[in-house]
């Protein structure tokens, strides 16, 4: 039998070394579970229904929707009065007469008509004048606040229709108006 010597080992190591470096190396895979590719589908909504408010007209009065986006109308006060013999628009009217313009101007299907009044003083001829006055000074408010001029009449009454047949200042001064009237 032969020895082996220790050059011998040496070299029958390095060769089971050598072999074993080279011989392939085969790796498992673990097993990967398929999964369903995700199929994202379009959202369609239902198409959602505004109810777009537009402004009633009844009896001459108007109304809008509310403010504010509130469910409901409110109705735009239609009487603006005016000091004794005075034709310059109230400042506490100036912002329901801008809400008349506004309503004017987005509407081009509305018509209004100014009638002025005057109280019971003064001549029928110079009430007529003072009516009308006090009509056109209303209008030229809603032009300036951007209301066509177009969709504007005025008329005047002067004395002729009071709604108070007194004859005392508390009365006059309810006969000295110009009205706001839709139609």
């Amino acid at each position: 039998m032969r020895r082996i010597t220790t050059r011998g080992v040496i070299a029958i190591s390095f060769a089971a070394f050598v072999l074993a470096g080279c011989a392939s190396k085969t790796e498992v895979e673990e097993p990967v579970a398929e999964v369903a590719p995700v199929v994202v589908a379009p959202v369609v909504e239902a198409p959602v229904v505004v109810e777009v408010k537009r402004p009633m007209v009844s009896g001459g009065k108007i109304s809008v929707p509310a403010a504010g986006g509130m469910d409901g109308m409110e109705q735009l006060q239609g009487l603006f009065y005016f000091d004794f013999d005075q034709t310059i628009v109230k400042r506490a009217g100036h912002m329901e007469l801008s809400k008349h313009a506004m309503v004017l101007k987005d509407d081009s299907s509305l018509r209004v008509r100014l009638e002025g009044h005057a109280d019971e003083r003064g001549t029928r001829e110079y009430n007529l004048a003072l009516g009308e006055r006090r009509a056109n000074a209303v209008r030229a408010y809603l032009v300036a606040e951007g209301a066509p001029r177009s969709q504007i009449e005025v008329i005047s009454y002067g004395e002729e229709k009071p709604v108070d047949g007194g004859h005392n200042e508390a009365a006059w001064a309810m006969n000295r108006r110009v009205e706001v009237v839709y139609r």
